[in-house]
């Protein structure tokens, strides 16, 4: 019997490979423009945009049931931190040790500052450092671990949503708040009113928040209103008739905050129970989001390997990696944050908002 009756881990699963991909691409120095995708929608999407919009909407969904189900703001961001810090912890610092065998900079490694930071910089998520000097240097990309900069946002989204856990109770304040919020993310990114798109604070770029934190917004509305009992067969059809009628007319950045969000958590509530048997093998997507980056330059390190080829092996010890992680690290983290009453309010519903 699967953990839970939906399809979101089936969903979380796909949207990492989506983002291995387009790494794939960028990391063997091809042009964004050839990714498939971009070519196939004539470069209005790729499969890291499906990504990272599809992790963002659901987190929003289930972040937000996960708020209004906490009995306190601390409560709340103790869960928080225990699904990121404890997984990026052990990725940040098996990725210090595989630079430390593949160093060739010109200074001790230890006196090397870029290594010294790189670590707490990365656990800070608002220090964000990708590149250690004299590793990787001959690459395309000179990061350790490119995947690393959504976390930031996906942050900062859940500090920003601690608001209306003091309106919790107010249904038709609440909804309004989020509704306003929705709206002007959506003006923000489209009209882009005063360069905020290029504007940055704490590493924070105006055009991702607004982009990704849109997605992320109309997850938490849609979860207040119970779209869980919405008519999710007619919904996918309705918006995929949508999405694709808006690449064909090339208007698909107009209408993706209201579109893909429906039907993405359509899809993930829709019953297929072979997806839903797919939790039973519990949550990778996290550990392989984090890991496929360093994984891939690798591979591209030591083998220089094709498009296809490097897409394959880096799917297959990401999501072996991924599955490693959660089963030692995340699963075994995520039990500290239930108390007995959660664990009590566990067994009763299923509850699924624990996870990213």
């Amino acid at each position: 019997m699967s953990r839970f009756k939906n399809n979101f881990d089936f969903l979380r699963f796909l949207f990492a490979i989506c983002v291995i991909i387009t790494h794939s691409f960028a990391l063997l120095g091809i042009p964004e423009n050839e990714e498939w995708l971009m070519e196939f929608t004539n470069h209005q999407l790729s499969f890291s945009a499906v990504g990272l919009a599809g992790f963002f909407t659901i987190s929003g969904y289930f972040i937000y049931i996960s708020l209004m189900r906490s009995d306190h703001v601390l409560v709340y961001l103790k869960k928080r931190i225990l699904r990121i810090f404890p997984g990026l912890f052990v990725v940040l610092l098996l990725s210090l040790v595989m630079v430390a065998i593949i160093y060739s900079g010109k200074v001790p490694l230890l006196r090397n500052l870029t290594y010294l930071t790189y670590l707490p910089y990365n656990m800070s998520l608002y220090g964000f450092q990708g590149p250690i000097d004299g590793v990787f240097e001959n690459l395309h990309y000179k990061s350790i671990n490119g995947s690393l900069w959504t976390i930031r946002y996906e942050f900062s989204l859940y500090l920003g949503l601690i608001a209306l856990f003091f309106i919790r109770n107010k249904k038709a304040v609440k909804w309004a708040v989020t509704s306003i919020v929705y709206m002007l993310m959506i003006a923000a990114y489209q009209s882009n009113y005063l360069q905020a798109h290029d504007r940055q604070l704490f590493q924070i770029r105006g055009i991702h928040f607004f982009n990704l934190g849109t997605f992320f917004i109309a997850g938490a509305l849609l979860a207040q209103l119970n779209f869980k009992n919405w008519k999710h067969g007619k919904l996918i059809l309705i918006t995929s008739l949508g999405i694709i009628l808006s690449l064909y007319f090339e208007f698909y950045n107009m209408v993706k905050h209201l579109l893909f969000p429906l039907l993405i958590l359509s899809l993930g509530f829709y019953p297929v129970q072979f997806l839903q048997r797919f939790s039973n093998y519990g949550d990778a997507s996290y550990g392989i989001y984090i890991y496929s980056f360093p994984i891939q330059q690798l591979l591209v390190y030591y083998l220089s390997p094709d498009l296809v080829t490097l897409i394959i092996l880096s799917v297959f010890l990401a999501v072996s990696f991924g599955y490693i992680s959660w089963h030692l690290i995340e699963k075994k983290a995520l039990e500290l944050k239930r108390s007995k009453r959660h664990k009590k309010v566990v067994l009763q519903t299923r509850e699924n908002s624990f996870k990213i």
